[in-house]
């Protein structure tokens, strides 16, 4: 059976949040936008369809309280929930806290700006506010 490793890509651009039922949850490392990433801890998943139905029922409900986390905590306008993986293949979904005044809006977040990395400790700070949201500690 294949052991999980996360993707080398989404390893060096977010930081660690937290470790959920099935996800490990991630912090893109873009200060420009309050972005998640979930990346169900599977080997060898490529797309939504791929996860056994039970799992599938728990990464929902896993990005559901991560969103919910995330409206919370910004304050934002809206949500952007994606599952492109075009550009790394390995399943992972996307939790985007969008504004009316961030850069991209209206439009999607991708290749609109350079990532602007968070300031040293300012990320890591942010990924345990919302790991306490998220878990409840």
């Amino acid at each position: 059976m294949p052991i999980f490793a996360l993707d080398p890509r989404l390893a060096a651009d977010t930081l660690p949040v937290a470790e959920l039922g099935l996800c490990s949850l991630r912090l893109m490392n873009d200060a420009g936008y309050p972005w998640l990433i979930l990346v169900p801890r599977r080997a060898g998943l490529a797309d939504l369809i791929d996860l056994e139905p039970a799992d599938r029922a728990t990464l929902a409900a896993e990005v559901d309280a991560v969103s919910c986390a995330l409206k919370a905590h910004t304050g934002c306008h809206k949500l952007n929930v994606a599952a492109l993986g075009n550009v790394v293949r390995q399943l992972h979904v996307h939790v985007i806290a969008r504004f009316e005044t961030d850069p991209a809006w209206p439009a999607p977040v991708w290749g609109k700006a350079p990532a602007k990395p968070y300031a040293p400790r300012a990320g890591e700070a942010f990924a345990a506010a919302l790991s306490a949201a998220i878990l409840g500690n």
